[in-house]
């Protein structure tokens, strides 16, 4: 396969050579000339007739073809808004001036399907046999957002070139997108046109083109031209292949092509192992049955009332977690709700002041083992000193931090925050080593939010669950050594 070295030019013949000089050293040179037919275009543009643009373009084909080149293609700009009798009087014209493809442009990305596809039809039909000798192709630009529906109706009435960019980038709203008419035509080629097509002729419809190649293609262009590419672009979007509604994540599990019209492999997006093998994002849509899965395929075997705990913690960090969670964020998740001790004292809600020339103030919530909701304000060095300080009143423990340390789960300024501290009691609380020598008795905890302070609340609060609940064995054992003396 060579592929044709096309260069465009303005219908003129300063433009036409330079144009030609470019392209001629190619196996398969092309020059594409143009000039608007429309009536707006020619009275303000041009300030020309109808009559002088006529002749413009068959002296812009004639003069093309004189400097040796045998593949012109001629484009009546904005053919969309213009008078198709006198497009089809100028492109009869230049066909016989040697136009070998006729491009039909919706400059302005005016025309509706049902309009674009009948005014290819009618065009060839106006030309009757010169219509044999020629290409037909369209440009539809995507001012309303139809250029693709425009451009496939031009392919379904005869059009057999269609002018598309990667992405779909281009003037103002874009052209037609090119990953869009391929895959377009590949899924719907065999079975919507010729025969069963809207004309009931013509042949089935495909390219040449191998759609693996299309996602690498386009994240060349995206890097290239540091144009980014919309998150919800049909094909190519970084949300094209993404389940995050818990309906349709249940759909996926369970059979792919519940949600998918084609394989994100198709079009070389490489998927794998990752989101449950089925495009799932753990985000605030999710169901219990997609956080689930994903926990079992990552090792998890949980109990429902683990799942539960897990699942509400989830919900609550979704929400505020823009693009859903990895998996990174859900074993933060697992290490925060299962492997932490039982909860005696559970955080609620944690609202801090600060800032530069503010005192530092917290506003805690925590709900008791009574079950009660209790709230306490403190103020502190810092919003997480303050934090803490709130939750010791509430709680009537007193401990030394004597660690805290904080790490991003992942990348971003959206990334879960996962917090550690150790703590011991004020009161000096000892274990007994087997080698008769007792030491200060520590408790750890670790709590994981996209909020740092919410984050560095949780790990604190659960150190002080593991210290009560330490303190009430104890206070259990003394009971029983007391019972038994």
């Amino acid at each position: 396969y060579v592929p044709v070295i096309c260069g465009l030019s303005r219908a003129n013949p300063k433009d036409i050579e330079r144009a030609w000089e470019a392209v001629k050293p190619a196996v398969r040179p092309r020059v594409h000339t143009f000039i608007a037919t429309s009536p707006i275009h020619m009275e303000t543009k041009l300030k020309k007739t109808p009559d002088e643009v006529l002749q413009i373009a068959v002296d812009a084909v004639k003069f093309a073809k004189s400097l040796g080149c045998d593949d012109i293609e001629f484009s009546p700009e904005d053919a969309g808004r213009s008078d198709p009798e006198f497009l089809i009087k100028v492109l009869s014209a230049v066909v016989d001036a040697g136009a070998t493809t006729l491009n039909i442009p919706d400059t302005t990305g005016w025309n509706v399907p049902w309009e674009f596809g009948p005014l290819i039809q009618q065009l060839r039909d106006g030309l009757g046999e010169k219509a044999d000798r020629v290409v037909f192709s369209t440009h539809c630009q995507n001012d309303l957002g139809l250029s693709t529906a425009n451009s496939i109706a031009g392919a379904a009435h005869g059009a057999r070139q269609i002018e598309c960019t990667i992405n779909g980038i281009g003037e103002r709203a874009g052209n037609a997108a090119l990953e869009e008419v391929v895959m377009a035509l590949a899924l719907k080629g065999p079975t919507h046109f010729g025969a069963k097509g809207p004309c009931g002729e013509g042949p089935d419809l495909r390219t040449g083109i191998d759609p693996v190649h299309i996602t690498p293609t386009s994240n060349m262009v995206k890097e290239y031209t540091g144009m980014a590419v919309q998150p919800h672009k049909a094909i190519v979007g970084a949300n094209a292949f993404q389940h995050e509604s818990g309906i349709h994540q249940d759909g996926m599990i369970k059979n792919k092509q519940t949600y998918e019209i084609m394989t994100p492999e198709s079009i070389g997006l490489m998927r794998g192992d990752q989101q449950s093998g089925a495009g799932i994002v753990l985000g605030k849509h999710s169901g219990r049955n997609a956080v689930s899965t994903r926990l079992n395929e990552l090792g998890y075997e949980l109990d429902d009332d683990k799942l539960q705990a897990i699942f509400i913690r989830f919900k609550e960090v979704a929400e505020r977690k823009k693009g859903g969670l990895d998996d990174d964020d859900l074993e933060a998740l697992v290490a925060d709700e299962v492997y932490s001790a039982q909860a005696m004292w559970r955080l609620e809600r944690v609202q801090v002041t600060t800032g530069s020339g503010v005192v530092p103030t917290a506003t805690v919530a925590l709900t008791g083992p009574d079950g009660v909701e209790r709230q306490g304000v403190a103020m502190g060095t810092g919003p997480v000193d303050a934090a803490y300080k709130a939750i010791d009143a509430l709680t009537s423990v007193k401990v030394h931090l004597e660690t805290y340390s904080m790490e991003s789960v992942n990348a971003g300024i959206e990334a879960m925050a996962t917090t550690k501290v150790v703590v011991n009691p004020v009161d000096s609380a000892t274990s007994l080593h087997s080698s008769g020598y007792t030491t200060s008795r520590k408790f750890s905890g670790s709590g994981s939010d996209t909020d740092v302070v919410v984050s560095s609340a949780r790990a604190y609060v659960a150190a002080v669950n593991k210290l009560i609940r330490w303190n009430m064995r104890r206070a259990a054992a003394e009971q029983v050594e007391a019972q038994e003396a």
